[in-house]
């Protein structure tokens, strides 16, 4: 199995809920996003990933869909995000064959070792630092084990996620990863176009 590489680093990499907000993070000028939609069922939840992949279309962004990678076929979106367990029941050869991108979350050595064996696009390694907005199933992973991990890709492009803002986004650079993810970060600040520049000209 084998996935295809990404058109274009990852750089900054915006995860946000809505058409709406992949909208936003385009204007803005963001490198990558995810719609990570939780809300959403069914054909409201297709329509919602077509918007999101005619937003980005003609346009610098690359957008991964999270978790709905049948949908994210249909629609013809650049790529797909999974979680670890979603590799038990996604159909990869479909992703793969359909000519998706594919990134793979992961929480630990084992783990990573697990993602890789499957030759994705990307791996995101976290969280980081504590987070909100979601349950982690294991301790923040700190900036060592964020090292180790780079270390464990080789190759693979690795995306920092979890807790990471602009006070601590050059110490996770500095570990060596080729892409930080934010969520919060963005969706809760005063100026999230404002954030997203100063983000990307820590790539620039």
């Amino acid at each position: 199995m084998f996935f295809q590489p990404l058109a274009a680093r990852l750089r900054f990499y915006a995860v946000v809920p809505t058409a709406e907000w992949v909208g936003r993070m385009v204007k803005a000028g963001a490198d990558t996003v995810q719609l990570r939609n939780k809300d959403l069922t069914g054909e409201d939840l297709y329509r919602e990933i077509e918007r999101s992949v005619a937003l980005c279309q003609g346009t610098a962004t690359q957008l991964f869909i999270n978790d709905y990678w049948q949908e994210a076929i249909r629609a013809g979106a650049y790529g797909v995000h999974l979680g670890q367990e979603d590799m038990d029941s996604a159909d990869l050869q479909a992703i793969a064959d359909a000519g998706l991108r594919l990134g793979i979350s992961t929480h630990s050595v084992a783990e990573l070792d697990r993602a890789l064996s499957v030759r994705p696009s990307y791996v995101a390694s976290g969280a980081v630092f504590p987070t909100t907005t979601k349950k982690m199933p294991t301790e923040p992973q700190g900036l060592e084990n964020l090292r180790r991990y780079v270390e464990q890709a080789g190759e693979t492009p690795v995306v920092a996620i979890g807790g990471i803002d602009l006070t601590n986004a050059e110490a996770v650079l500095a570990t060596g990863v080729s892409s930080l993810a934010v969520v919060r970060a963005v969706t809760e600040a005063e100026n999230p176009e404002a954030v997203v520049k100063a983000f990307q000209s820590l790539f620039d």
